[in-house]
């Protein structure tokens, strides 16, 4: 018996994986791109609020040299002084919110006719807590992790 025709079965198969192949790596590139264009966004919206931020941070640092008597609010931004023997100046801080987990803080040298800038960056204010509920084994003894963060730096 003579079969006649062609065997386009082994064909399909491979057309129709390649096809397969080829639409899975497409979505997942979809999906990769939209997750990457959401982190981009989310990086230049805290870029322009950082810059806002900064611009309300000048207009506090000019307004307290300017003042004769340095208020405890200046633009709705809570202002903290104490005086610095050493420097013979006001020391001034106070935290601009930037987002909800950030903030820009400021501290200032405040001298009769000027003011220089001891610290200008922005902070994480959000709240966390230590995770130290999973034991490490160490050998023959659990090992304590020192607290080496102290969550008063910003005072």
């Amino acid at each position: 018996m003579n079969k006649g025709g062609i065997g386009i079965g082994s064909a399909s198969i491979v057309l129709v994986f390649a096809v397969l192949c080829l639409s899975v790596f497409s979505l997942i590139a979809f999906v990769v791109a939209g997750n990457e264009k959401a982190l981009v966004d989310s990086e230049a919206e805290l870029v322009v609020k950082y810059y806002e931020t900064d611009k309300l941070a000048e207009q506090i640092a000019a307004d307290i040299q300017n003042a004769d008597i340095i208020p405890e609010t200046i633009r709705d931004i809570e202002i903290k002084t104490q005086w610095d023997h050493e420097m013979e100046a006001d020391v001034v801080y106070y935290l601009c919110p930037i987002s909800e987990k950030k903030s820009l803080y400021v501290r200032l040298a405040v001298y009769i006719d000027s003011y220089d800038i001891m610290a200008w960056r922005m902070v994480d204010t959000d709240e966390w807590e230590y995770d130290d509920s999973l034991n490490v084994w160490q050998g023959d003894e659990m090992l304590e992790f020192p607290d080496m963060f102290n969550p008063g730096m910003l005072g």
